[in-house]
């Protein structure tokens, strides 16, 4: 009887346990959902906010702001386009760098962005009076074309300062700036940018320490993007050596070693949302275990969270802290079973125990495969991406995270005391660092590294995310698991039908006739592109939606810029068949065509723009300008059901058009469409926006 009622006991509490661990995940699915609502809705605007003084208009307003830097000066990548500026910034204190560059301002009433060009040597704290024209930040013409004004929204600031004149009021002290870049340079300068960065940046993080593009794009293909970010990992192993280290001492005299390396890492690494997790979880459970308790690491994962949201609701919208705390819920909740899973499938050792594959291979992809599952739905939402071989890079290169990050730390800290045996240290850390970075180069240049599936709509990442959720976590019905299987199915479907589908994107930005047009067409699979603009910056914008929409390259595209591109070597990347009005290649002659399966455009004349194109069952006539549609009108024929004009038309004009053949299908008119108003189907992109067709 005791040990019925000791089982029963232990079946409740097992009971219990589960269905806590269900409600915790809940709680952390029902965060995840309110991601959604929140992470375009920007920030509250203060009641003289520097937007105030734009009166609700876009500007330029001439204006002179007084504040406090908020970060060190912003480079743009080498790949960047110049922005042009028609009065670089004289100060009599401050001497010119190269380049332009940028920095956030915090003034007393709010927030805004300084663009300097050229870019002189500020650094964060210091205190500066600035001239110019103030604008505010237009948002991108599609969701896939996120910019700075999307990503600043979440900080507060709605607008930019064209600097024309700065003066620098006051430089504050900032060791600890000072600290973190003594520590970098030191490091970058006797190891060199990539392996020198790389040591910088496990123990600083890459937020703070200038990588190189390559390596962070060889890390993030290669799913090992963690590494390099200041994490929960980093904490723990510092903690692992001063707990070992100071193991001998009193409890009190541990708990200040502790927390002085706790506090370090804060101040060393930032303020960043997953920094401040790590810290609060780290500092709590320590305190716990030195009190002779144990923490509950999943409510107290929970409790981080909620309290760093209440009081900072901007790190909702922190990609690197969404992925934090996914990731920590993933290897607190699913690590344990799957590695018992794996375990189970292996073969076991000489008398019925563990064998070493168990033991060893067991947790080593029980860990990378939880956190993995458990951020897939962030991957899909923020990057449209599948990191194929995150799984086996993170098997390869965990046993050398632990002793190179150990090794990092040693390094920064012979770094700032004896710099003099950094050269020599460095030859025994030196081959660890290769290693690493030539794993995460051959995992990145694998096929598909990154497998572009596009960006689902957010309804189906939260489908996709409760999915795998019911495959993950014990349910207490068996039937459960089929359906969680079944929408899984399903979610995959209906993207794969989107992806498909035939559509007409059209992206616009500037004033009609003067700006820059995207014409994107898409049919079973498959991409093609019209642009206006053949400049480096449009090349850019097509990558992005490419990549966004799932499409692996273009079948054709066609560049109807005069002026020939800066950069073809970026076009190329993006289709292998690439007609360019702007340089040697001849136009379209009337009725040639450029086509592949289920696209296709015709010229319609030799001495016009005017275009027909195909897509699947739609039709389009396309008019970049007036010249074409005078040329169209001379031809006599009617109109099929989709008619782009890249530039306002009259009333007339459009009347004529309505007259030529059925007001019905598409009709789209690249800007604002402010001559007049537009009555249906006429409908317009805006400064900068975008249109688009359904399929079918």
């Amino acid at each position: 009887m005791v040990s019925a009622a000791v089982a029963g006991r232990r079946q409740g509490a097992g009971v219990a346990t589960r269905l806590a661990t269900r409600l915790i995940a809940v709680a952390l699915v029902l965060a995840f959902l309110v991601l959604f609502g929140l992470r375009l809705r920007p920030a509250a605007l203060g009641p003289a906010d520097p937007v105030r003084w734009l009166a609700g208009g876009d500007g330029p307003v001439p204006v002179t702001l007084r504040g406090a830097l908020l970060e060190d000066p912003r480079r743009p990548p080498p790949s960047s386009p110049r922005p042009a500026s028609p009065a670089p910034p004289p100060a009599s204190d401050v001497q010119p760098g190269e380049g332009p560059c940028k920095a956030l301002l915090q003034t007393a009433v709010g927030r805004t962005e300084l663009a300097l060009d050229p870019c002189p040597p500020l650094r964060q704290g210091w205190q500066v009076r600035a001239s110019g024209e103030l604008r505010r930040l237009r948002p991108a013409p599609h969701p896939l074309l996120a910019g700075p004004a999307e990503r600043l929204a979440g900080q507060g600031v709605r607008t930019r300062l064209r600097v024309q004149q700065l003066q620098v009021l006051e430089r504050p002290a900032t060791p600890i700036l000072d600290l973190r870049q003594r520590i970098a340079g030191r490091l970058i300068d006797a190891a060199g940018a990539e392996r020198g960065g790389l040591l910088a940046a496990l123990v600083l993080g890459s937020a703070v320490v200038p990588l190189p593009l390559e390596l962070r794009e060889a890390f993030r293909a290669a799913g090992l993007s963690h590494a390099l970010a200041a994490s929960g990992f980093h904490l723990t192993v510092l903690l692992g050596v001063v707990t070992a280290l100071g193991r001998p001492l009193p409890r009190p005299l541990r708990l200040v070693l502790s927390a002085g390396a706790i506090l370090a890492f804060l101040l060393l690494a930032g303020p960043q949302g997953s920094v401040v997790r790590a810290v609060l979880m780290g500092a709590v459970a320590l305190l716990a275990l030195e009190c002779g308790r144990r923490a509950r690491p999943l409510p107290l994962l929970l409790v981080t969270a909620v309290t760093m949201l209440w009081l900072q609701p901007a790190w909702l919208r922190d990609v690197g802290f969404q992925f934090s705390v996914l990731a920590t819920a993933g290897l607190l909740i699913t690590a344990s079973p799957l590695e018992q899973a794996i375990a189970a499938r292996l073969p076991d050792g000489r008398g019925g125990r563990p064998g070493w594959l168990q033991r060893l291979l067991a947790p080593a992809l029980s860990v990378p495969l939880a956190a993995t599952l458990w951020t897939l739905p962030l991957q899909l939402l923020h990057f449209g991406v599948v990191p194929l071989y995150a799984v086996p890079a993170n098997l390869v290169a965990g046993p050398l995270l632990t002793p190179l990050t150990l090794a990092a730390m040693l390094l920064a800290a012979v770094a700032l005391l004896v710099p003099s045996l950094l050269p020599l240290l460095l030859l025994a850390v030196d081959p660890l660092a290769r290693l690493l970075l030539a794993i995460a180069a051959w995992f990145a240049r694998l096929p598909m590294a990154q497998w572009q599936i596009g960006r689902p709509l957010p309804l189906l990442v939260a489908l996709f995310a409760l999915a795998v959720l019911g495959l993950l976590l014990p349910l207490p019905r068996r039937w459960l698991r089929p359906m969680a299987l079944l929408l899984l199915l399903v979610v995959a479907a209906a993207h794969l039908q989107l992806l498909r589908a035939d559509q007409l994107l059209l992206v616009h930005q500037g004033s009609a006739g003067e700006g820059r047009d995207l014409l994107l067409a898409r049919s079973q699979g498959r991409g093609a592109l019209i642009s206006s603009r053949a400049d480096p910056f449009s090349c850019r914008q097509v990558g992005s939606l490419v990549k966004g929409l799932g499409l692996p390259r273009l079948d054709w595209v066609l560049l109807l810029d005069p002026v020939a591109s800066q950069d073809p070597a970026c076009w190329r990347e993006q289709s292998d068949l690439v007609v360019a009005y702007g340089d040697d290649s001849l136009p379209l002659a009337a009725g040639e065509r450029l086509e592949s399966p289920g696209l296709a455009v015709q010229a319609l004349t030799q001495d016009s723009h005017a275009l027909h194109l195909e897509l699947g069952s739609q039709r389009w006539l396309l008019l970049p300008d007036r010249q074409a549609l005078q040329a169209w009108q001379d031809l006599d024929e009617t109109p099929p059901q989709g008619v782009w004009l890249g530039f306002q038309p009259r009333p007339q004009e459009r009347r004529a058009l309505q007259r030529r053949g059925s007001s019905g299908g598409w009709r789209w008119i690249s800007g604002s469409g402010r001559s007049g108003a537009l009555p249906p189907p006429w409908r317009a992109s805006g400064d900068s926006g975008s249109l688009q067709a359904p399929g079918g």
